[in-house]
C-alpha cells in the first residue's frame, strides 16, 4: 500500500494520545493476565479444582499466549497494527467476562487458552505501534513506560481485591474490567493512526509498512538472519528460566528457608515489584542514549545480586534492598520490544516483537526442573541457576547487532 504520510507529520500531541490508549488497552492486558496468579485461590474453591488443576491454569494461559503471539504478530504486520490492536482488546476482555459464568474446569481451561492466545498479542502489536510513531531515541524510554503499566497493573489488582474482599465482595466483581477494553477498542479508530497508510518514524521513503507474505515469520528464518532470530529466542527462554527460577521461587524461599514471617514476606517481594516499575524506565532512557546492548550490564548485575540474596546472612533491610537492587536490573529486558523492531524490516515489526514470548516456552518448562532439584538440593542452590541463565541471556545479548545510540562492545 502507498504511504500517504510520515509519522514525524503526526502532531506530537496525536501521538500521545495514541500512546495513552495503547497503555490503557495494555493497563487492563495485565489486570487480565495476572488473574490467573492473584485469584487462583479463589478460582479453585469457587470451582472445586485441585492443586494440580489450578495450578495448570498458568500454563494453559501461557500455551495460548506462545500461539496469539506468533499468530496474531503476523496478523498485525499484515492487517494493521491498530486493528489488530481492536481484535486484541475485544478477545481478551471479553474471554475474561467470559470468566463470570464458568462453572467447570473444562470450560475454565478453554477460557484460560482463549484469553491467553489475545493477551498474548498485546506485546508484539504494543511494539508495533509505538515503534512506528515514535523516534528511535524516544523508544527505550516508551518502552520502560509500558513495562511500568504493566506492573502498576498488577499492583491496582492486588489493592482492588483485597479492598473488594474487605467490603465482602464476589471475587468474579474483579473480572467486570474486561468489559473496559472491549468499550473502548473501537476508539482506536479515532486515537491510533493507520499504520498501514503510515511511514515508520525516521524511515526511508517508499518503505513497506505491512508485510506482503502471507507468512511474515518465514522472514524471520531467511538467510543471514535466521541464527540471529534463534539467538533472540534463546535469549528470551533464558530470561523467562531465571525470571521463574528465582522470583517464582522466592516467596517460598523467604517464608521456608528465611523464616521470614508471612506479614512481612509481602514487605520484601514488595521493594522488588517497585524496583522493577523504577528499572524499566531507567533502562530504557539508558538504551536510548548508549544503545540497547547496555542493558546486558543489568542482567550480569542481576546474577550478581542473587547468591548475594540467597546465601549471605543479612538484616532485613538490606534483604529488601538487594531486592529491589534485582528488580531495576531485571527490567533491562523492557527494552527488548523496540531493540526487536529494530533488528528487523518495518513491515516485520510486531512479528519481530513476538520472538520475545516464544521464550514462555522454556519458562514453562522451568517449575518441573527447579522442583525436583530442589527437593533433593535445596532451593538455594536451586534458585541460584538463576545467575547461569542471566549471564548466557547477557553473553547472547552483547553479541548481537546494535542498533541505536553508541555502539556497546
Amino acid at each position: 500500500m502507498t504511504v500517504q504520510q510520515r509519522a514525524e507529520d503526526i502532531s506530537q500531541s496525536r501521538r500521545i494520545a495514541a500512546l495513552v490508549f495503547l497503555l490503557i488497552g495494555y493497563f487492563f492486558y495485565a489486570w487480565s493476565w495476572n488473574t490467573v496468579d492473584i485469584l487462583r485461590p479463589y478460582i479453585k474453591e469457587d470451582l472445586g479444582l485441585t492443586l494440580t488443576e489450578s495450578g495448570s491454569l498458568y500454563t494453559v494461559q501461557a500455551i495460548g499466549a506462545i500461539i496469539g503471539a506468533v499468530v496474531m504478530g503476523q496478523v498485525a504486520d499484515i492487517i494493521g497494527r491498530r486493528n489488530a490492536l481492536m481484535i486484541a482488546m475485544i478477545g481478551y476482555g471479553g474471554m475474561l467476562l467470559s470468566g463470570l459464568v464458568v462453572a467447570d474446569f473444562a470450560t475454565l481451561v478453554g477460557q484460560r487458552v482463549l484469553m491467553g492466545f489475545f493477551m498474548g498479542a498485546m506485546y508484539p502489536i504494543a511494539v508495533g505501534i509505538y515503534s512506528g510513531l515514535f523516534p528511535a531515541s524516544m523508544r527505550g524510554l516508551i518502552a520502560g513506560f509500558v513495562l511500568g503499566t504493566y506492573n502498576v497493573a498488577v499492583s491496582a489488582l492486588g489493592f482492588l481485591s483485597a479492598a473488594a474482599f474487605r467490603a465482602g465482595a464476589d471475587w468474579k466483581v474483579l473480572l467486570w474490567a474486561g468489559a473496559v477494553p472491549v468499550a473502548l477498542a473501537l476508539f482506536a479508530f479515532l486515537v491510533v493512526p493507520d499504520d498501514r497508510k503510515l511511514l515508520p518514524f525516521g524511515g526511508p521513503v517508499g518503505a513497506s509498512t505491512t508485510a506482503a507474505s502471507k507468512l511474515p515469520i518465514a522472514e524471520l528464518f531467511r538467510p543471514g538472519v535466521a541464527r540471529q532470530t534463534l539467538l533472540l529466542a534463546t535469549m528470551s527462554g533464558l530470561n523467562f528460566f531465571a525470571y521463574q527460577a528465582f522470583t517464582g521461587w522466592a516467596s517460598t524461599y523467604l517464608k521456608t528457608e528465611r523464616g521470614i514471617p508471612d506479614t512481612v514476606i509481602g514487605d520484601v517481594l514488595g521493594w522488588q515489584f517497585i524496583g522493577a516499575a523504577l528499572g524499566g524506565l531507567i533502562w530504557g532512557w539508558i538504551s536510548d542514549r548508549l544503545g540497547r546492548r547496555v542493558g546486558a550490564a543489568g542482567f550480569i548485575s542481576a546474577a550478581a545480586i542473587i547468591p548475594v540474596y540467597l546465601f549471605v546472612p543479612l538484616p532485613l533491610g538490606l534483604l529488601e534492598a538487594l531486592g529491589f537492587g534485582y528488580g531495576v536490573m531485571l527490567s533491562a529486558s523492557a527494552i527488548w520490544g523496540p531493540w526487536l523492531s529494530e533488528l528487523y524490516p518495518p513491515h516485520l515489526r510486531s512479528t519481530a516483537a513476538s520472538i520475545y514470548n516464544w521464550g514462555r516456552v522454556i519458562s514453562m518448562t522451568a517449575p518441573l526442573i527447579t522442583a525436583p532439584l530442589a527437593e533433593a538440593f535445596g532451593l538455594g542452590p536451586v534458585m541460584a541457576l538463576a545467575s547461569v541463565s542471566f549471564l548466557l541471556a547477557a553473553w547472547i545479548w552483547l553479541v548481537l547487532p546494535e542498533t541505536a545510540g553508541r555502539s556497546v562492545t
